[in-house]
């Protein structure tokens, strides 16, 4: 399983590189990292090129997680069937490392939060309603895609270890729903970490809001 484990991430990692704010910045001729937040993810992109820009990122970002897990799916679904949630978050944790990370752009990416979203679409239907209700409700509350972000991930390691113990994922031993569980929380605790500075200006109450159909500020 070793070796699986290195595949799965090393397929999600590929995936993970595309950026597409970054090539649709270029496609219209701006470097997306020179402007507004200096962040290469959806959130940068909306503020600086406006809804259908970040809506094309969202959609691209999001994609490239689930095209990531259908592969590994198609891999090792059948040699494999007990581990293949297992495997599937070592591929969504190589997307978003390949996003946050990418070598080609000197390891300056996004947050990986819109490739987390994919994992939440593909990873299993019970926890398409939390990331959708949880995100969608706090964004258009408060318009702070940060807090919406982050409820999500804590969302999505509760439900995470909730369903492994009801025993959702038929099939998985102990030590694998452990490391699944851990590895959940490494994922959890890297997105708060990349979000560090968003948490001090939510306490501060200085964080900047976005909304789909208005002006969005770009300066820091």
């Amino acid at each position: 399983m070793i070796l699986e484990r290195g595949i799965c991430l090393v397929i999600g990692y590929v995936f993970g590189l595309f950026q597409t704010a970054y090539f649709y910045g270029k496609a219209h001729g701006i470097d997306i990292r020179e402007h507004g937040s200096g962040n290469s993810g959806t959130t940068n992109a909306l503020r600086v090129l406006g809804t259908k820009a970040g809506l094309i990122v969202l959609a691209g970002d999001c994609f490239k997680c689930i095209l990531a897990i259908l592969l590994t799916r198609l891999l090792f679904a059948r040699s494999h069937p007990e581990d293949i949630y297992l495997l599937a978050l070592y591929t969504a944790a190589g997307v978003i490392l390949g996003h946050n990370y990418p070598f080609y752009m000197h390891f300056k990416g996004g947050k990986g939060i819109a490739a987390t979203a994919g994992l939440v679409l593909a990873f299993h239907p019970y926890f398409i309603p939390m990331g959708v209700i949880v995100f969608f409700t706090t964004f258009f509350t408060t318009h702070y895609v940060s807090l919406g972000s982050l409820l999500v991930y804590a969302g999505f390691m509760v439900e995470m270890v909730i369903c492994g113990e009801l025993g959702v994922f038929q099939g998985m031993q102990r030590p694998q729903l452990i490391e699944m569980y851990l590895l959940t929380a490494l994922l959890t605790i890297l997105a708060y970490v990349k979000h560090r500075a968003n948490i001090v200006r939510l306490i501060k109450g200085e964080e900047r809001k976005t909304y789909l159909f208005k002006k969005n500020k770009t300066e820091e």
